[in-house]
């Protein structure tokens, strides 16, 4: 885990990205420039935060939200929503426990074990006790 690299501005979690070796973390370098961000120009998630003059999804009040990635993944959502409820520290936490505990952030691809959930809640729980 990387956790220097932190949460994106949606929700996802950089600190255990393995995509792109070169991602510095989306909230890196301030929000204007990213220069070394193959997705800044077309992020909706992005945008939207930079015109609301917020760190991220998680600090907007509106939690029904299906801009961007919220528009067909769960993960985003209920790490956003993990974060409204009990910070980002302890977000961080428990991403980092689970990690070492075997939870699997990228198994396949970017697929991996928290991605096979359908109900934010239960994945909330799978988060914060690293068990379903």
């Amino acid at each position: 885990m990387k956790r220097e690299l932190g949460i994106a501005r949606c929700g996802l979690a950089c600190c255990l990205c393995s995509e792109n070796v070169k991602c510095k973390g989306c909230p890196t370098d301030g929000f204007l420039e990213l220069d070394w961000c193959q997705d800044a120009d077309w992020c909706e998630n992005r945008k939207c935060v930079l015109e609301k003059k917020i760190s991220g999804c998680y600090e907007c009040q509106n939690s029904d939200c299906r801009k961007g990635l919220f528009s067909d993944k769960i993960k985003p959502r209920a790490f956003c929503e993990f974060i409204r409820r009990y910070g980002m520290e302890e977000l961080l936490d428990c991403l980092e426990r689970n990690e070492k505990n075997g939870i699997v952030y990228h198994r396949q691809g970017i697929m991996g074990d928290y991605d096979d959930f359908d109900d934010v809640e239960t994945l909330l729980a799978f988060i914060k006790n690293g068990k379903l």
